[in-house]
């Protein structure tokens, strides 16, 4: 390929100056040329949409990694929005921008493989803490409202200590700050945080805890994703608030402490009651309780007052009750004599209503015994009539009696098996036996003949 002079290449000393611009230009065409649309797989880190619809990251593996762009145009058409830590494959082309001189892919398509080592482990160990209950509601630690000194755990080089510093001073220059200074980043740092967070628990010297740390990719970050971190967080006597990365960025440590804010600004403001703020309400609560002692004094102005129209003299008061005590003495004397007067009229009339209802004993005596010796005839009376009834009745039963019919020469034939009466012929049967009742005694027959019935009445 033959470079393209532009006007304002130049020839010194026999060879060709090249601007950048020229330079940068050729070898994104040389890329176009030699690395034709292909796959490459990676981890995603730092992604970003952009307000512009575009997606920025970067696609990593154990030992490189390259930045990416995703137009907004193939973007909207993707069917998931990757994240850190997500395993991808895209299918780009090589090229350069040209005015960074930065080398990237054009991707025109995504479509995800897979989770990366890094974000698998870290989905791992979140769901073994949270197993635990090192993530519950219940056990996280209430904020002060107004903090007197407040600890930051960061590495004094981060641009994240600024801006915390810089927060506070702005919104409460009255609350004392106290650093602890670790590393953020490298093999040792989570010991370091570690270390901080339980000296700062020894000392007890300040009333709540910021930990925090400036964006960055997934591995910049993880050691805010170690183990012991997390519990050393969570079992802190002091409240701790978390303000690690971007507010995209979430660590394990943001879960274990008791407040995740998206920033360390955003835990700054949090944790700082605005000066500005607190000199208002103190104004206005001061005003209020102005108010509230000048409508007091005056109302006990107005109750002295009253109390002063209505205090009297110990000797005019005893005058008064002595007066008081005279016209009680009448009054109970003028009650006791209407109680008993009305007492005794009742009484005269209960002796008059007594005297009209007593009863006259020797008349009723009389009476009780007229009435007896009148029951005794009736009941005498009554007694003969139903004996005589009686008799009666029983020489009538008597004439019935089924023993009258058979003294009159009749006799009674019973089925021996049944104890039926025999009534016709056609229930006897030539050699049956039967019994035969007669008045005295009874007798057991056997039936020689039948004879036919006689049209003959007896």
């Amino acid at each position: 390929m033959k470079l393209e002079l532009s006007p304002s290449t130049s020839l010194v000393d026999g060879g060709i100056v090249i601007p950048v611009s020229a330079l940068n230009r050729t070898i994104s065409a040389l890329l176009g040329q030699a690395l034709p649309l292909a796959w490459i797989a990676g981890e995603v880190s730092n992604f970003i949409r952009a307000a512009s619809g575009h997606w920025y990251f970067s696609i990593k593996d154990d030992c490189a990694q390259i930045r990416c762009v995703m137009f907004r145009g193939r973007a909207q058409y993707a069917q998931f929005s990757p994240r850190a830590g997500d395993w991808i494959e895209v299918r780009a082309t090589v090229a350069m921008y040209e005015p960074r001189g930065e080398l990237q892919l054009n991707v025109e398509t995504v479509r995800r493989t897979g989770q990366g080592r890094l974000y698998e482990a870290f989905l791992k160990l979140k769901g073994q803490l949270e197993s635990e209950g090192l993530f519950a509601a219940e056990r996280k630690r209430t904020l002060p409202l107004h903090p007197r000194s407040i600890g930051i755990i960061t590495s004094l080089q981060a641009a994240a200590l600024r801006d915390v510093l810089i927060t506070l001073a702005r919104r409460a220059p009255h609350v004392s700050v106290i650093i602890y200074p670790a590393p953020v980043q490298g093999a040792e740092a989570a010991a370091r945080l570690s270390t901080m967070i339980g000296i700062a628990n020894h000392r007890a010297e300040v009333n709540v805890l910021i930990v925090c740390r400036g964006g960055g990719s997934i591995e910049d970050l993880w050691v805010f994703n170690d183990e012991s971190l997390a519990r050393t967080i969570a079992s802190s006597a002091l409240p701790i608030v978390s303000g690690i990365g971007h507010e995209t960025d979430c660590t394990i440590a943001d879960f274990a402490a008791d407040v995740r804010m998206p920033t360390p600004t955003a835990a700054a403001e949090l944790v700082s009651p605005q000066h500005a703020a607190l000199l208002n309400d103190l104004s206005y609560r001061y005003t209020a309780l102005a108010r509230s002692i000048v409508r007091m004094m005056e109302r006990r102005a107005q109750q002295l007052d009253w109390l002063a129209r209505r205090l009297i003299s110990p000797a005019e008061r005893i005058m008064r009750q002595r007066q008081h005590l005279q016209q009680l003495s009448l009054r109970l004397c003028s009650g006791v004599a209407r109680l008993v007067q009305s007492t005794r009229a009742q009484l005269t009339i209960l002796q008059l209503r007594w005297q009209r209802s007593r009863l006259d004993i020797e008349r009723l005596a009389e009476c009780s015994q007229y009435l007896w010796y009148r029951l005794r005839d009736v009941l005498r009376r009554k007694q003969e009539h139903q004996c005589a009834r009686v008799s009666a009745l029983a020489a009538r039963v008597e004439l019935l009696s089924p023993r009258r019919t058979l003294e009159r020469g009749y006799a009674a034939m019973i089925e021996p098996h049944s104890g039926a009466p025999v009534r016709a012929l056609d229930v006897l049967n030539p050699g049956q036996c039967v019994i035969v009742h007669l008045a005295h005694g009874s007798a057991d027959l056997g039936i020689a003949h039948v004879q036919p019935r006689l049209d003959q009445e007896f």
